[in-house]
């Protein structure tokens, strides 16, 4: 056996509800200000929601509006005051108390971001990785991609289901490689276990809980090549019992789940979160940027697994850094030397590039909206304006030595 894991959790999740209403309000100020610089950090424990941080903007927001960012964005997630769970069990929206301590961005960050010439400076200094591979139609690591399309089913019958489950749920995915040659060229084995936690609502005993999630599972379109339910461990709500959950008894904090956000663990992340930031931090828009060449490159097929790095000094524009690695996977005589310096003469990746590529200062419902990436993951969803595969000829068109 080789073995790796990749853990998910849903948008119910306490630290994804801080994501999620960090970047509700991301949305809510850029779509009244595209030129706005925010980073407002949440932290939610048990009734209190605090927002703090920095946002220089035009558009002026109230505490009342904070407070129904806030209040809106539980109810979608999914809080609506179940009344299949005591206050005791579960927050209900109406007992929350929202905290608003934001400030102003610091003179000395907005003069090297916002520049005469109409360039943008890296609203930060700070390292950034995308990843690709071939291991799913996704271009992302195998074991991340099953762990979401499990997340994703129970998740949507815990909405649907309100007096069976709550929507603080984890899965977890292990695959099995055989051997640590068929992990390096991209090639798992079978999934060998499965791991789900879904608060239940007290009335319900453990079996019929397994039973329900069973059944989710089996139907969650897992390959089948990969996936044989007598063959794989399965685990469901392990300890027994899982009724008190939300923030009542897990307090949750922007930027604490960045590996669930990005490649499950299988590959380098930088140092910040994309949650809670405006486009000018390129802790989101390197990520975006990076994602978009690794995938472009696996796409090209001239990888099986690519990992692109980029660094920024912070008021500068062009990237400190930029690195290919495709692990020792690469084809056709194109190799690390050759794709860093291809991207490096062919994508400028400054912010204002990367903003206009992807129309990062211009969400909405019509392109894509920051609290449902926050939702959903940072990376992997063809939706994403990063995730189009608009360059894969470019790269295909490189000539080897």
């Amino acid at each position: 056996m080789y073995l790796f894991t990749s853990e998910v959790v849903s948008p119910g999740h306490p630290d994804k509800c801080a994501d999620i209403i960090a970047d509700s309000i991301v949305d809510a100020i850029l779509m009244k200000d595209k030129d706005s610089r925010v980073a407002s950090e949440v932290f939610v424990a048990g009734k209190h929601i605090v927002i703090g941080g920095e946002i220089s903007s035009k558009a002026k927001f109230s505490f009342k509006e904070y407070e129904n960012i806030v209040k809106n964005t539980l109810h979608k997630i999914g809080y609506t005051g179940n009344q299949n769970f005591t206050k005791e069990q579960c927050l209900h929206p109406d007992d929350i108390e929202v905290h608003v301590l934001l400030n102003q961005q610091s003179p000395d960050i907005n003069q090297g971001v916002d520049q005469k010439e109409g360039e943008i400076g890296a609203g930060d200094q700070g390292i950034m990785f995308g990843f690709a591979t071939n291991e799913t139609k996704e271009f992302m690591p195998a074991a991340i991609t099953y762990a979401r399309d499990l997340c994703d089913k129970v998740y949507k019958f815990a909405k649907t289901n309100p007096d069976k489950f709550g929507v603080d749920i984890k899965t977890q995915v292990t695959l099995d490689y055989g051997n640590k040659s068929n992990f390096e060229n991209c090639k798992p084995q079978k999934i060998h276990t499965i791991v789900v936690s879904v608060p239940s609502v007290e009335t319900m005993g453990i079996e019929e809980v397994r039973k329900i999630v069973s059944e989710l599972i089996d139907t969650a379109g897992l390959p089948k090549h990969l996936y044989d339910k007598d063959k794989t461990t399965i685990y469901i709500n392990p300890t027994g019992r899982y009724v008190n959950h939300s923030s009542l008894h897990d307090s949750g904090l922007t930027g604490r789940k960045l590996i669930v956000d990005s490649f499950g663990g299988y590959a380098p992340i930088g140092g910040g979160a994309q949650s809670s930031k405006d486009y000018t931090k390129v802790d989101r828009s390197g990520l975006y940027a990076a994602r978009y060449i690794a995938k472009n490159i696996v796409a090209a097929g001239l990888a099986k697994k690519c990992i692109v790095q980029l660094s920024y000094a912070i008021g500068i524009a062009k990237p400190t850094s930029i690195s290919v690695d495709t692990m020792g996977t690469y084809a056709d005589g194109i190799d690390d030397d050759m794709l860093s310096d291809f991207v490096m003469q062919n994508f400028p990746l400054t912010p204002k590039w990367i903003t206009n590529k992807f129309g990062l200062d211009k969400p909405s419902k019509d392109t894509f909206l920051y609290a449902k990436v926050a939702a959903n993951g940072q990376v992997g969803h063809k939706d994403y304006p990063w995730e189009q595969l608009d360059s894969v000829d470019a790269f295909k068109n490189i000539k080897s030595k």
